[in-house]
């Protein structure tokens, strides 16, 4: 468990630059930035470096009420300010001070009275002597800063450190740093985020992945037995891939709700960018939860999204969400899964209302028991006995008339488990005879919810590898 001197959330309306100002702390681009108000629904959460110093750092929506979106995005970025150690409110300052403004910075003022009024933008010195404006907020403390042209960070960073340094607490937060300047990372950054966790050690990594409003958020919010992610009737509400540490029977792991994906045609600039960091962040991932919306039909989409399980080799399970309102009975979707999804005829599958929390403890249970699975390694002995009876029972095919052989079998590695058959002529190896060997290991072993890796190798090319 990592440790934290304190948090600090950067709060304000939307487009004051709260997610630049968030990437800029982080050193990497994690958060999307965009001129388009209400790029940010959900927190976001990092673990920075301010003066060699850790703090827990939670990036907010814009606090707006125009609509029900964007009310639900306000209520999770207040909540945010309310817990945390310090408040960064933060205000545009090429425009005017708004009535908006004051009245939520006063209004978090009496619940959290650790609050600094940042005013970004100020590029210069004439344009800070231009927000003479600001000075009736009242506020304790006040920092002009440009974050485009790091200006007043430091400064900035030196008062954050001041305030919260004391004992350290603790935090389930753990994310990888890059001492790169923001400029240059933003510059030769393709979108990759660096905060997610790596694969392995005591964290399971749950990728949820799914199109566009077929119910991840809420199911996010069922896992965690809270609501921590943003969830509304508004196709795409979730832009940023958003990390949530939790628990299933005292197993650490890390869910990650990643940006609904709509057909090629509909992605547009954000959602383009989203796509391509879920693809990132299911990198990172050991289990996939593919997210099927029971109260329509499937569609294409949806097998184009399930290809990503095969493409990032990750565990799965299928989850037919709004199973209350499903639009025909349980065999007939099943048939209709099995038709379409042919190549997850592996994964097991649940049937869950996320809404009302339907099989939420049956899905906890199959998500141990999948990561188990894509964990296991078979003891070289005993592989190579079942091997052997099975190319008894089946002997492979000749190549032309030639012998071919398995010399031996390896695990050379999990997550998922993959096996080399070192052979005497490995490209004579067809795929027909690999599904058969895929079977006989799950007729022996439990592999449901992963895929079984076969590789054929010639001797010489597998001691060279090694």
């Amino acid at each position: 468990m990592d440790k934290v001197y304190g948090s600090i959330a950067i709060i304000g309306r939307p487009n004051a630059g709260k997610s630049s100002l968030f990437n800029r702390f982080c050193k990497q681009r994690i958060a999307i930035t965009s001129e388009i108000a209400g790029t940010t629904r959900d927190v976001k959460k990092a673990r920075i470096l301010l003066q060699d110093l850790p703090f827990l750092l939670l990036d907010t929506g814009g606090l707006d009420d125009k609509d029900a979106l964007f009310q639900s995005v306000s209520r999770h970025s207040q909540r945010a300010g309310e817990s945390a150690d310090l408040i960064l409110y933060l205000v545009d300052g090429k425009t005017p001070p708004e009535q908006a403004d004051k009245e939520m910075f006063y209004a978090l003022e009496k619940k959290n009275p650790n609050i600094f009024l940042v005013i970004n933008k100020i590029d210069n010195d004439k344009e800070k002597q231009n927000a003479w404006e600001f000075v009736e907020f009242g506020a304790k403390n006040v920092f002009y800063i440009s974050v485009a042209h790091n200006r007043g960070i430091l400064e900035l960073e030196k008062a954050i450190v001041k305030v919260l340094k004391k004992e350290e607490i603790e935090s389930l937060i753990n994310v990888e740093f890059n001492d790169e300047s923001l400029e240059d990372f933003l510059e030769n950054c393709e979108g990759v985020v660096r905060n997610g966790l790596e694969r392995g050690g005591e964290i399971i990594n749950i990728g949820i992945i799914g199109r566009v409003n077929v119910g991840k958020s809420s199911l996010l919010n069922a896992l965690l037995k809270e609501e921590r992610s943003v969830v509304s009737n508004v196709a795409g509400t979730t832009i940023d891939p958003v990390d949530e540490i939790g628990e299933i029977k005292g197993q650490r792991v890390n869910f990650v709700d990643t940006a609904g994906i709509r057909r090629r045609g509909k992605i547009e600039g954000l959602e383009k960018f989203a796509l391509n960091r879920t693809r990132v962040i299911l990198e990172r991932t050991d289990i996939a939860l593919l997210v099927l919306d029971a109260s329509k039909p499937f569609v294409e989409l949806d097998e184009k999204i399930a290809g990503l399980i095969d493409t990032f080799k990750l565990g799965v399970v299928v989850v037919l969400n709004k199973w209350d309102i499903a639009h025909k009975d349980f065999k007939e979707i099943i048939e209709d899964f099995k038709m379409r999804f042919k190549f997850l005829e592996y994964a097991p599958i649940l049937t869950i209302s996320a809404k009302n929390g339907r099989h939420i403890q049956k899905l906890e249970e199959e998500i141990l028991k999948v990561y188990a699975n894509f964990s296991f390694r078979i003891p070289t002995a005993k592989l190579n006995a079942i091997l052997k009876e099975a190319t008894m029972r089946h002997p492979l095919p000749s190549d032309k008339g030639k012998i071919v052989k398995v010399y031996y079998a390896t695990q050379f590695e999990t997550k998922p488990p993959q096996i080399a058959l070192i052979m005497n002529r490995p490209n004579s190896l067809h795929f027909s005879y690999k599904r058969y060997l895929v079977n006989v290991l799950r007729e022996k072993f439990d592999f449901s919810g992963v895929r079984v890796i076969f590789i054929a190798r010639g001797k010489n090319d597998f001691d060279a590898e090694l």
